[in-house]
């Protein structure tokens, strides 16, 4: 399968750039405080699949200083007109070479890998995100799990693709965003669980630890299935190599 990025595109880039950490999306940002201040020693980062920067400001006003990565030529010009102070760059797929090797103690992939198809591809690219960190580094990948797909959300819908029901795993599956302008549904790949963990050992990479967020009844906001189903996994991850040498 050829790769294509979703958000390559200006009108796309441009709405994308609306949404803020709320809504469904905000199951992850509210998490990553406690995670990364209890496993991240450290305030070296890379935010990988950066976008119009929205993860990478967050890693800023958590203490991190920060280099945005992304292919998107569209989306990086608009994380500098956002963050002109900011370090942002784009880059060919899977060419980290333009980074130190060994350093950064946090590589942060949010909903990156959602739009990046293939076993080998991915094995490929965490292979390169796990070259860049520390000897006690962390890399946070933030992704879907197959159930937002199959659900209702606050800030998503996927009503008007049933078909997502039967996608396997590598499956295109679709889902329209409802909190910006762009009404055209977005592309993903349908990844699930244990198929990252093989991709994650085939990298070198072990997982230390993994979240799945949920919302609760009493937040006063009008949840749809946040409350029951997780949308969103967060994993924690380390070069296996490290590990086994105790660094």
């Amino acid at each position: 399968m050829e790769f294509r990025n979703t958000y390559e595109d200006p009108r796309r880039a441009s709405a994308y750039d609306e949404l803020d950490l709320g809504g469904t999306y905000g199951l992850v940002f509210r998490a990553l405080p406690g995670l990364l201040q209890q496993y991240v020693h450290g305030r070296r980062a890379v935010d990988f699949g950066c976008g119009t920067g929205r993860s990478t400001r967050f890693l800023q006003g958590l203490g991190f200083s920060t280099c945005g990565l992304d292919i998107s030529r569209e989306m990086v010009a608009i994380a500098r007109r956002r963050d002109p102070v900011g370090e942002y760059m784009v880059i060919d797929d899977g060419d980290f070479s333009a980074l130190p090797r060994g350093g950064f103690d946090l590589v942060q992939s949010a909903f990156t890998f959602d739009n990046i198809p293939g076993f080998e591809r991915k094995v490929r690219l965490f292979r390169g995100l796990g070259a860049l960190l520390a000897a006690d580094g962390i890399l946070a990948n933030i992704v879907s799990t197959p159930e937002l797909y199959t659900h209702e959300w606050l800030t998503f819908s996927t009503r008007d693709y049933t078909e997502n029901h039967a996608a396997q795993s590598g499956d295109v599956v679709r889902i329209a965003t409802t909190d910006y302008s762009d009404a055209r549904p977005v592309e993903d790949i349908v990844w699930p669980h244990e198929d990252y963990l093989r991709v994650y050992r085939d990298a070198g990479l072990e997982m230390v630890r993994m979240e799945r967020p949920l919302a609760t009844r009493d937040e006063g906001i009008a949840w749809k299935s946040e409350t029951s189903v997780a949308p969103w996994a967060i994993y924690l991850l380390q070069s296996r190599r490290m590990t086994r040498t105790g660094a």
